[in-house]
């Protein structure tokens, strides 16, 4: 029998050092759905970025919570520049490897995107490790989710590394309609969906491994930051 997780902190105190800008909707549009059951944006972007309500169930709950970190981190305006590092950078960027993970999880490849979320928690990432939480929690894996929550309060503590270049991205990582439609799908309890023309551009990318544990775990290629923003959608 499923219970109701008892009162803890909000999604939105997880994502810390991920600030949304969610574009909010122009007056009278209505939203850009790309594939499953028609979403309507909340008036403004406020209410969609908002910690979700609570659900009856807490795999329900942790399901909803997760696809609404994923849809908030890829709208931080740092993503795709954090998404850029963690290729193109000799440092270790365990930021880009949640914006990596974020987006293939909307892509469907829940699994390649765990690989990613262990690989950040793994660099100090308490976001990270916070996802994979809510990621074992959905399946119904309390021993797993009671690890990674404690992972991430631990991760939450440490002090947070200074120095470095400041993170700026020129460009964000996914068109505005995109990145409103996913935060709305997601504050609706539906899957965020990609365009085919942005999905194509995840599906091009070089499988270096077929893990027994994780399957097929896509990788980022130097330009893939850059190809996303370059993507037109109708």
């Amino acid at each position: 029998m499923n219970r109701r997780r008892e009162p803890e902190p909000d999604l939105l105190s997880w994502l810390r050092g991920y600030r949304c800008t969610a574009p909010p909707p122009r007056a009278g549009a209505p939203a850009r759905v790309y594939s499953g059951a028609p979403s309507v944006p909340p008036p403004g972007a406020g209410p969609i970025t908002a910690a979700p309500a609570r659900l009856p169930s807490e795999h329900e709950q942790a399901a909803h919570e997760l696809a609404l970190a994923a849809a908030l981190v890829l709208n931080t305006p740092q993503a795709s520049a954090a998404l850029d590092l963690l290729v193109n950078d000799d440092r270790i960027h365990p930021e880009g490897a949640v914006v990596f993970a974020s987006l293939l999880f909307i892509t469907d490849r829940p699994d390649a995107a765990r690989f990613w979320w262990q690989f950040a928690a793994g660099s100090g990432n308490h976001t990270a490790a916070y996802c994979l939480h809510l990621y074992h929690l959905h399946l119904g894996e309390p021993r797993d989710a009671a690890y990674w929550r404690a992972q991430a309060e631990h991760l939450a503590t440490r002090p947070r590394p200074t120095g470095g270049p400041l993170i700026r991205s020129p460009r964000p990582l996914l068109p505005d309609e995109v990145r409103g439609d996913i935060l709305a799908r997601s504050h609706r309890g539906l899957h965020p969906r990609l365009p085919a023309a942005l999905e194509a551009v995840v599906n091009r990318l070089v499988v270096e491994s077929d893990d027994d544990d994780f399957g097929e775990i896509p990788q980022p290629s130097g330009t893939l930051a850059l190809d996303l923003s370059a993507v037109r959608t109708p």
